[in-house]
C-alpha cells in the first residue's frame, strides 16, 4: 500500500506536465525535434533547484520587512519566471531548431513544465508520510488538484513570456520586450498564488476562472505567431 501511494504521488507530479506538454506541442505546425524538447524540459527541471535555494534565502530576508507577505509572494514568483526563461534561453538561443517565432512560446512552455514537474516532486517529498497511508492518500487528492493548477499556471505565464520574447527578436530588440513581459507574468503568477492562498486548497473556482482567462490570451498569441512567416 505504501509503495502504491508513493507511485501515485510521483504520477501526480509527472502526469499533469506531460499532458499539458502534449497539448501545447500541437500548437506548433512544424514540430520541434524530440531531443530538443526533452533537453529543454530537463533543463527547466534543473532550473528549479537554484530557484528553490534562492527562494529559501529570500524568504528569510523578507521576514522583517514591511508588507513581507506581499513582497514574498511577488519575489518568489519573479525568481521562478526568471529561471524558467533562463533555462529556455540557454538551451535554444544558438540552436538551429529555434528558427520560428512560435518556437519561443513552445520552448518556454516546455521549460516551464519541466520546472513545474520538479517543483511538484519537491512538494511531494515534503508531504509524503509513509507511516500514515490514510493521511497520505488524502493529501494526494489535494496535491493532485494543486499540481494541475500550478502546472498550468507555469505553462501559461511562460507562454506569454515566450510571445514577447518572439516579438522582441522579430523587432531586433528583445530586451525592450522582455523586461516589461517579465514584470507582467510575475504579477500574473503572484496574483494567482494570492488567490489560491485566499480561497485555500478546496475552493479552486476563482483560481480556475483566472487560469482560463489567461489561457485565452495565450492561445491568441499562438495564433498571432503562427501567422508570422519571418525566421528568427
Amino acid at each position: 500500500m505504501v509503495i502504491l501511494t508513493i507511485f501515485l504521488f510521483f504520477l501526480a507530479a509527472f502526469l499533469p506536465a506531460l499532458i499539458w506538454l502534449l497539448f501545447f506541442l500541437r500548437e506548433d505546425i512544424h514540430p520541434e525535434p524530440k531531443k530538443m524538447i526533452l533537453y529543454v524540459f530537463c533543463l527547466g527541471g534543473l532550473a528549479s533547484v537554484p530557484t528553490l535555494l534562492i527562494q529559501i534565502f529570500f524568504q528569510k530576508l523578507t521576514v522583517a520587512l514591511p508588507l513581507s507577505e506581499l513582497v514574498l509572494i511577488v519575489g518568489l514568483a519573479l525568481f521562478e519566471e526568471i529561471f524558467k526563461f533562463l533555462a529556455a534561453y540557454v538551451a535554444v538561443r544558438k540552436n538551429p531548431a529555434f528558427d520560428e517565432p512560435i518556437d519561443a512560446m513552445v520552448y518556454m512552455i516546455t521549460a516551464a513544465l519541466g520546472f513545474a514537474t520538479i517543483e511538484n516532486i519537491f512538494i511531494t517529498g515534503n508531504s509524503l508520510d509513509a507511516a500514515n497511508v490514510f493521511a497520505t492518500s488524502n493529501a494526494l487528492t489535494v496535491l493532485s488538484v494543486r499540481f494541475v493548477g500550478a502546472t498550468m499556471l507555469h505553462a501559461l505565464t511562460s507562454g506569454l513570456l515566450g510571445y514577447y520574447w518572439a516579438k522582441g527578436l522579430l523587432r531586433k530588440s528583445p530586451k525592450s520586450f522582455l523586461t516589461p513581459a517579465v514584470l507582467l507574468v510575475t504579477l500574473i503568477h503572484a496574483f494567482f498564488n494570492y488567490v489560491v492562498l485566499l480561497f485555500q486548497d478546496f475552493n479552486l473556482i476563482f483560481p480556475s476562472i483566472f487560469l482560463v482567462f489567461i489561457a485565452f490570451f495565450v492561445f491568441i498569441d499562438f495564433e498571432k505567431l503562427r501567422s508570422v512567416k519571418d525566421a528568427l
